[in-house]
């Protein structure tokens, strides 16, 4: 609904994140995704009486990982609590969170809207809860709870109000994501809800400075949902207001499938979840060694490696804002760099350039269209590396290894071999390249004669010409020289 800018989104998100523990946030029970429904249970997760929680020490380092990571303030006494609800898949009726305790609050996260401008979300909090189960409702059947994910740990971000459209929720979410798989807290998953957000939303007139009634989306599990909903529910209340109507405060839920948020419930208040401090859990305490400590093993985060890429390795900025976007990206370049200065005794910045190149036009095309993490195609850093170098040694020309990189995916054998067992060698020997020229000179005398009279195009006619006598393994930088000495003693005579 375009209204020529009248009218400005006022968006929050709450962000969850599911810890990369193998235990439960206060139990031992595994938190492996996808098995069989209702078997990483015991007593403690169902809540049964008697049973006594115990807090998992991961979750309370990795929450302050990412509160650290974040600019987070951490505060030396939070406190657990009990958030009460009843629906099917809490069997407990409460999840363990905090509320007026939290461990981390008043952070921040910068955006980049492009190579200039940048902006602040700011972060109310980051705490810590447990996941409640899975209400299953799409089969032929009546609903059915899977209690698995109950108690799984989550670390919950909420931002302030800052977000002034979707496009700015979806860089949110990107440099989100992004961090906490640098961090090595979540695997980032949207589709297998390890990383689930919700969002507040509400719009004003232009120009007013009182926030409008907001509304809760719920269910977008990608980040093209989370722009789309967005985008769906501000027009939805834009053309409310425009019509004379009121918003309503609810909970909407996103229909992928339809393309619209359809209510769900009226949206709760805090004080309607009965808040109160857990009493089977102590206060978790933070001293300043601990920060220290945590701080201190803190990985090299995206923007840091984005820098160095830049900096450090000379590759321009779009190549290195590519190549750190993925945390396993960024560490197979490393990789490939590291395994090429060991192997030519080059310094980084001399190849880095090339590993960019082969991974942001070869690799990532074979991660893209295999839809597979880059861990697990057969080209290992140390493979490509290998190709790099039979490159720069003159054994293959760029053309050659292309085919050589193909056939390394099916066969998964080193180049070398490849290289080996086809006859790929490339030919560097002057005497046979200079012989193939002069055959396509004595074949092509008009060529020679346009040549002669100033249309240099035709220069390319005659390396392609070369190469094809040479069956494609002429060494371009030979050929290129000779050819060139060659017209130029025609010229002359």
């Amino acid at each position: 609904m375009n209204l020529d800018g009248r009218y400005e989104p006022i968006i929050g998100l709450e962000v969850h994140a599911q810890m990369l523990t193998h235990s439960k946030a206060f139990c031992g029970c595994s938190t492996k995704f996808g098995d069989e429904p209702n078997t990483n249970v015991c007593p403690v997760c169902l809540g049964m009486p008697g049973s006594l929680p115990v807090v998992n020490s991961n979750l309370l380092e990795f929450v302050l990982r990412l509160g650290i990571a974040t600019d987070c303030r951490i505060a030396p006494r939070s406190i657990f609590a009990r958030k009460n609800y009843f629906y099917p898949d809490l069997p407990k009726g409460y999840q363990i969170s905090q509320y007026e305790e939290p461990i981390c609050s008043d952070g921040r996260v910068d955006i980049e809207l492009d190579e200039t401008a940048r902006k602040t979300i700011r972060l109310t909090r980051i705490h810590m809860e447990e996941d409640a189960g899975k209400s299953i409702h799409d089969l032929d059947t009546d609903t059915l709870v899977d209690v698995n994910r109950c108690g799984v740990p989550l670390v919950e971000i909420v931002t302030e109000p800052d977000i002034r459209s979707p496009r700015e929720a979806h860089l949110f979410l990107t440099k989100i994501r992004q961090l906490v798989t640098y961090l090595g807290i979540c695997d980032g998953n949207m589709e297998e809800g390890s990383l689930r957000c919700d969002a507040n939303v509400s719009v004003r007139r232009r120009g007013e400075t009182v926030f409008g009634t907001k509304t809760e989306v719920k269910n977008m599990n990608s980040f093209r949902f989370v722009e789309r909903a967005l985008e769906f529910e501000i027009n939805r209340q834009t053309r409310l207001i425009e019509d004379g109507e009121r918003v309503v405060q609810e909970t909407l839920f996103w229909d992928a499938h339809l393309g619209v948020a359809v209510s769900m419930r009226s949206k709760e208040e805090a004080h309607d979840y009965r808040y109160f401090p857990d009493p089977d859990l102590v206060p978790v305490l933070v001293d300043e060694s601990w920060i220290a400590r945590v701080r201190q093993s803190l990985p090299e985060l995206p923007a840091q490696r984005r820098d160095r890429f830049v900096d450090n390795l000379g590759l321009p900025r779009y190549d290195a804002d590519v190549l750190t976007a993925e945390k396993e990206v960024a560490d197979y370049v490393d990789e490939a760099i590291a395994i090429l200065v060991q192997r030519t005794g080059k310094e980084a910045k001399q190849i880095a350039k090339a590993v960019s190149n082969w991974v942001m036009t070869d690799v990532l095309r074979v991660v893209g269209t295999g839809n597979i993490p880059i861990g697990d195609i057969p080209i290992t850093p140390y493979r490509l590396a290998a190709l790099i170098v039979l490159i720069q040694e003159g054994t293959v020309s760029g053309t050659i290894a292309k085919d050589v990189f193909e056939e390394m995916l099916i066969s998964n054998r080193l180049p070398e071999e490849i290289v080996r067992e086809k006859g790929l060698v490339q030919v560097s020997d002057t005497s046979t390249i200079a012989s193939a020229i002069d055959e396509v000179l004595a074949s092509n005398k008009p060529q020679v004669e346009k040549f002669l009279k100033g249309n240099e195009k035709v220069f390319g006619f005659f390396v392609g010409e070369t190469m094809k006598r040479l069956d494609g393994k002429g060494n371009p930088r030979v050929l290129n020289e000779l050819l060139k000495k060659k017209l130029e003693a025609l010229k002359a005579s």
